[in-house]
């Protein structure tokens, strides 16, 4: 049978897959002393017989005799010159180094630093390899495969890449106190950071790591929950933008289901459910329901020690000291928390209040979210204590609501009306009165 078998004049090969192919075994074993193996650039070629490393060749064109493999001699008993037959394997190792391995993990469960709760986060990126050590990576990844694919590369190492991958995130995240919002402002220091716990891994397969990188972290929304926490993000986002708080987005989603309802009114039971809704804003008809639209998250009930009960703002304006301390929601969280804390106790946001209704507002806005009143402008300006507008310097009387501010001049001021005159008029600049 084996004189049957033709032997092989000429062995090589060339990539023809469009995936990467990290390592390929010639088909044919039947060798001989005449057997011209061509290794192309960027490949390394090892020979293996009766389990062992017959010998290496670099890029060129070698004759697979026993000038070049002096172990024939030992192993077959090979004579120098003539045409003598031998079998090996012939395995041909890709040097290149790919750059654009894809990467993903999902269900990172990590305690977020901005939002200081469980976030279930994902991550993706492309990272690169290189094979460093053929005879380590052939015995050690390759094994009894034919052909080692990139799919091969992945299916092989994903469970402790995965693992490695998810540890480094989480523990650079929570060691460096880096929350979700300001993460993709650490891709780079956390790309090496991964990579640096991940080297060691890959060394162990005889392979290099020579690039990685994240492209992505955000929400993992292939689970309930995660779908629910994006949601929630994608909405206070809105808010913040928009300047609205979440207690009156939810007013308007009723309003809203209620209009939905009187709609559907043909039916005795469309109405009585649409007229159910409206009583839920506080009111009957449409009184109610408009009156309902127009509370602000500063109208919730207040703790009295003196009386032991509640009570609630008028009119957009605060409780005065008897009336106990407000619960307001967090313009950052939409959490709860009490007038007297300077921060919200859930997300650790500082409370930013109106001076007027006491809402909690960004640091951004100018005007309140909930009543509309011009907040503190920088530099410290002089505000309205009845309305909050702000005041020009030395004004008397309040441009928006008339009401006497009883502030004391710094210079002359005019007989009738009390505004600020400088030294050098001889008019009022506010009511024309000669000086």
């Amino acid at each position: 049978m084996a004189a049957i078998m033709a032997l092989i004049d000429c062995a090589s090969w060339k990539p023809r897959s469009d995936e990467f192919v990290f390592a390929y075994r010639f088909p044919q074993t039947n060798l001989s002393t005449h057997t011209q193996l061509i290794v192309y650039e960027s490949q390394e070629a090892l020979l293996f017989s009766k389990g062992r490393l017959m010998g290496k060749f670099p890029p060129g064109k070698h004759t697979l005799d026993t000038e070049n493999l002096p172990i024939l001699r030992s192993l077959f008993g090979i004579p120098f010159g003539g045409k003598n037959p031998f079998t090996a394997e012939i395995w041909i190792v890709n040097k290149l180094y790919p750059a654009n391995l894809s990467w993903a993990v999902r269900s990172m469960a990590v305690h977020d630093a901005d939002y200081r709760t469980m976030l279930p986060l994902q991550a993706k990126g492309q990272y690169g390899l290189q094979v460093s050590d053929s005879e380590k990576f052939l015995l050690k990844a390759v094994g009894t495969k034919e052909v080692f694919t990139e799919s091969d590369m992945l299916s092989m190492a994903y469970g402790e890449f995965s693992s490695k991958s998810k540890s480094a995130i989480v523990q650079f995240m929570t060691g460096r106190n880096v929350g979700f919002k300001s993460i993709s402002a650490h891709l780079d220091a956390l790309s090496e950071y991964i990579k640096t716990s991940l080297l060691p891994f890959w060394e162990e397969y005889g392979l290099t790591m020579t690039k990685f990188y994240i492209n992505d972290i955000s929400i993992d929304t292939s689970t309930a929950e995660g779908r629910k926490i994006s949601d929630a993000l994608a909405s206070q986002a809105s808010m913040s933008i928009t300047g609205h708080s979440w207690q009156q987005e939810q007013m308007f989603d009723m309003a809203n289901n209620a209009v939905d309802q009187i709609g559907n009114a043909s039916a005795g039971n469309g109405l009585i459910a649409g007229l159910m809704a409206m009583n839920m804003f506080g009111g009957n008809g449409m009184g109610g329901l408009s009156s309902g639209l127009m509370q602000t998250h500063n109208a919730q009930p207040t703790f009295s020690g003196a009386h032991g009960g509640t009570s609630s703002p008028q009119n957009g304006r605060p409780d005065d000291g008897r009336a106990g301390v407000k619960e307001i929601y967090c313009a950052n969280c939409a959490k709860k928390h009490l007038t007297t804390e300077h921060f919200c106790p859930h997300c650790g946001s500082e409370y930013n209040p109106c001076p007027r209704c006491e809402s909690d507002n960004p640091k951004s806005a100018r005007r309140c979210v909930s009543c509309g009143a011009p907040l503190q402008q920088p530099g410290g300006a002089a505000t309205c204590k009845s309305c909050g507008a702000p005041l020009a310097p030395g004004s008397a009387f309040c441009p928006q609501c008339g009401s006497p501010q009883q502030m004391a001049p710094t210079g002359p001021v005019c007989s009738r009306c009390g505004a600020a005159i400088a030294p050098t008029s001889k008019f009022c600049p506010k009511c024309g009165q000669k000086v």
